[in-house]
């Protein structure tokens, strides 16, 4: 019998969800790789993965995805710092 998915459990699986519609959108071409959309949903993955991993004491899962998720907002600084100086 299955238990029921506990709070940090659905958090890691939204952010599952995210990285890998993201990366699917990425591969069909509907989304690029220096788009705001791309990166948040990036960030957003690796902060509910951050959050599941600290739960369970996944510490090079927490590690990994905090890195990501870094990743993720220094490309979103560096396109709203792109766009600004066009304008």
């Amino acid at each position: 019998m299955l238990e029921p998915l506990n709070t940090f459990q659905i958090v890691g699986w939204i952010g599952s969800a995210s990285y890998l519609i993201s990366y699917f959108l990425l591969s069909i071409n509907r989304l690029q790789s220096n788009s705001i959309i791309y990166q948040s949903m990036n960030v957003i993955g690796g902060l509910c993965l951050v959050i599941c991993a600290y739960d369970t004491k996944d510490n090079p899962n927490l590690f990994t995805n905090f890195v990501w998720m870094c990743i993720g907002l220094v490309m979103i600084v560096s396109i709203f710092r792109k766009k600004n100086s066009k304008e």
